[in-house]
């Protein structure tokens, strides 16, 4: 009976202040499986100093936030990680469900990697490459301004200069931020080469993105689910394979796979964080305001996160693969965690 009063005496309170979690001894994280490795280092550090560790689940960056915007409560996570951006879209469910109250983190940068095993030749793409190579719908072969359902088999089709074996890629589902983040980068890319593509934005922005960040769907592009691993592990078996992952999944693997150049620049720490890397993106968190001071231990991961030792140019995620921001930029970021700034919105 006590129990059932408690319960029904809780559930009252969250009806009455939607702005309140209940109780939880445990932070909940959900989210990118990039940021994973680099959450969970930070999770097992927090956890040895005498706070219980948090739990985090890799679901995708789709995935992790629309959990994270369901709603405010004990079911719902207190973070979520994001190998993206937050979409306005996703802002909006936040907000429209009562999670009002979200701050945003750039915690680092990464870098898309296209890589294959030790075993097999070692490519140099261009965007373009990676477009025709994946695109549902590419430029007619045969010429003119049309659009083809992809014929191309090969990679030597698609680029003379590369190998004459299958196109066959392995990568993230759609609820992947490293999913969103290539096709955006690399697809996206290299569809904007294409001056009567990208004329097509100013006329029809749905259809420039239908045509630009559209994967084919026939076989040649292979979902292998949310963990990097497995995909790393299916390279060994398959050489003539190529797979997308984030750089800190290369960087655990070295002499078991190898990363592509694109456009002649390799996949390195210094690479991405100058942006000199096409195909290379920031790392993200976002906080729900309304579980801090009520589930136990978030400000102090906060902490943890942004601190010198764990983000910072010598800092142990930087062993993980995690590339550092700026230092200017990261003191605005810990600033901004730690004093819990909330997003308007705009910003996206």
């Amino acid at each position: 009976m006590k129990a059932t009063l408690v319960g029904a005496a809780a559930a009252v309170a969250l009806a009455s202040a939607p702005a309140t979690a209940i109780a939880r001894d445990t932070i909940s994280i959900v989210g990118s499986s990039t940021v994973y490795p680099f959450a969970t280092t930070v999770a097992e550090r927090f956890g040895r100093s005498g706070n219980p560790t948090p739990k985090i689940e890799s679901t995708g960056s789709g995935g992790g936030l629309k959990l994270f915007c369901q709603g405010i409560g004990t079911e719902n996570p207190d973070i979520t990680n994001a190998s993206r951006r937050m979409k306005a879209s996703e802002f909006e469910m936040c907000q429209k469900n009562g999670v009002k109250e979200i701050t945003e983190v750039v915690v680092g940068y990464d870098g898309i990697v296209i890589a294959n095993s030790v075993e097999g030749e070692k490519v140099d793409l261009s965007k373009r490459d990676i477009f025709l190579a994946l695109g549902k719908e590419v430029p007619d072969p045969k010429g003119g301004e049309k659009l083809v359902p992809n014929p191309y088999k090969t990679w030597n089709e698609v680029n003379s200069d590369l190998p004459n074996t299958k196109i066959e890629v392995l990568g993230p589902p759609p609820t992947s931020g490293t999913r969103d983040a290539f096709n955006e980068l690399a697809i996206e890319g290299g569809c904007k080469t294409f001056d009567w593509i990208a004329a097509i934005k100013k006329e029809d922005k749905s259809k420039y993105k239908s045509i630009c960040r559209s994967i084919r769907e026939d076989g040649a592009y292979v979902e292998a689910g949310e963990n990097d691993n497995l995909i790393v592990q299916k390279l060994g078996s398959n050489p003539q394979a190529l797979g997308v992952f984030g750089y800190s999944f290369l960087d655990q693997n070295r002499g078991k796979v190898q990363a592509a150049t694109i456009e002649g620049v390799e996949p390195q720490m210094e690479t991405i964080a100058s942006g000199d890397y096409p195909v290379s993106r920031s790392l993200f968190f976002y906080v729900k305001k309304a579980h801090v001071g009520v589930v136990p231990g978030i400000e102090g991961y906060i902490k943890e996160f942004t601190s010198e030792r764990a983000w910072g140019p010598d800092g142990y995620l930087v062993d993980k693969g995690m590339i550092p921001l700026p230092d200017d930029m990261r003191a605005k970021m810990a600033k901004q965690a730690q004093s819990l700034k909330s997003m308007t919105g705009k910003e996206l």
